[in-house]
């Protein structure tokens, strides 16, 4: 099999996969989504097989599509309870063999959308709600998601099997909420999109920090959600505009090594600027609307983190912008983040005093950022801090960002 060969399984598997499995559960329901993907994945394990051997079809997609209905009338007719069930909900008395899957654009960004939604049911966890949409919407592997949250191969597949016999006994339909529960049900979906797309900028995997892949499948997910006009929404488009800024930098945000590097010290020209466009453009859709979300403040300080620095408003916008998000949003990333940018608005002496007062002696950013700030005012107490919060960090790439930096120090004081 030759390397394009090797190269277009995998990448038609990543497109392809959620909305084959997407389309064929929509058809029979939640209920038979197990089979869904084994029939989806024997299908892609049928290409490998064929395409090693054979030359590659002139449209793999719809050798794809072809291929899996017809293992899914095969199945039919081998499982005589699962054929007795779709039986019944043909029309015109049509036989197995006529059993139609449309596969068209429209029927499959449906299915995907309701499916989306069916995995974002508030009836099972938030972890298992990521953990669904990682596997059926995303298509990665037990292992990728494993790594992902730092756990094995064993404990995603139970965590998986009781997500979807949650999701049975529930008896979730696959379909887009009614009114009265859309706005709810989309926040739960537009968190667990966003806690994807983290999981990909900030990963705590031991292996990489950053996981691109992850986070393109976040901004495939949302995509869905602003083609459609129930759910392109005010919070939508702002969290389309947040991962859009973020996305911009993320060539610049490690080394070729993986070693992470910090945002004063990222180089500009790797910042693609097709996609601060699209966030800008994004953050100008949000704002059409008379409401402010946590995606729209955090959006607006992503905005303002790709401005030039010699822009004298950049840095008490983005504080003034962090004050109003920590009234919305008290947690210590956001405390620790409005800090630095206090930082370049007061200064470090008067941030360190800001810092203190936050307390947070188990998070090793925490004392990553105390240790920042004191270099060239007190390079001792700079020097404790990173020590404290190199024993805390969890990452390898962390704990090679703050030896760094402790290396720095010490050559310094030589």
């Amino acid at each position: 099999m030759d390397s394009d060969k090797n190269e277009l399984v995998p990448h038609l598997f990543r497109t392809e996969y959620s909305k084959m499995v997407s389309v064929l559960t929509k058809s029979f329901g939640i209920e038979h989504i197990e089979t869904a993907e084994d029939i989806v994945s024997e299908t892609f394990l049928s290409a490998l097989d064929n395409w090693s051997y054979n030359k590659t079809p002139e449209n793999p997609t719809a050798w794809l599509y072809i291929v899996a209905k017809n293992k899914l009338r095969n199945h039919l007719a081998r499982n005589n309870t699962f054929s007795k069930i779709v039986s019944e909900q043909l029309t015109n008395k049509d036989s197995i063999k006529e059993i139609g899957i449309d596969f068209s654009d429209d029927i499959i960004s449906d299915s995907q959308l309701q499916m989306l939604f069916a995995v974002c049911h508030p009836s099972i966890s938030t972890e298992a709600q990521i953990c669904l949409a990682l596997r059926i919407l995303c298509g990665l592997g037990l292992n990728e998601i494993a790594d992902a949250f730092l756990s094995n191969k064993e404990t995603i597949h139970k965590r998986l099997q009781r997500a979807k016999a949650k999701l049975q006994s529930e008896k979730i339909k696959i379909e887009m909420p009614n009114d009265l529960e859309i706005n709810e049900r989309l926040n739960t979906v537009l968190q667990t999109i966003y806690l994807l797309y983290s999981e990909g900028y900030y990963s705590e995997s031991n292996n990489t920090i950053v996981r691109k892949n992850l986070c393109v499948e976040a901004l495939n997910l949302t995509y869905l959600l602003l083609d459609n006009p129930i759910t392109n929404n005010h919070a939508t488009n702002s969290l389309m505009s947040l991962m859009c800024f973020h996305t911009s930098r993320l060539e610049a945000r490690q080394t070729a090594n993986g070693n992470i590097v910090l945002y004063d010290d990222q180089d500009r020209t790797l910042w693609d600027t097709e996609f601060i466009e699209k966030g800008f453009y994004y953050l100008q859709q949000a704002s059409k609307w008379q409401i402010t979300s946590t995606y729209y403040i955090e959006a607006s300080i992503a905005y303002w983190h790709t401005v030039d620095s010699i822009n004298p408003d950049k840095w008490t916008s983005i504080l003034n912008l962090y004050d109003a998000l920590l009234l919305a949003n008290n947690s210590q990333i956001v405390a620790l983040n409005r800090i630095w940018a206090f930082s370049k608005v007061y200064g470090n002496l008067l941030a360190i005093t800001e810092a203190e007062k936050l307390d947070l002696k188990t998070n090793h950013f925490y004392f990553t950022l105390i240790g920042e700030l004191h270099i060239n005012i007190d390079n001792a107490k700079a020097k404790d801090n990173f020590q404290k919060a190199l024993l805390l960090a969890k990452t390898n790439t962390d704990k090679q960002t703050i030896q760094k930096k402790l290396d720095t120090i010490n050559f310094e004081n030589q």
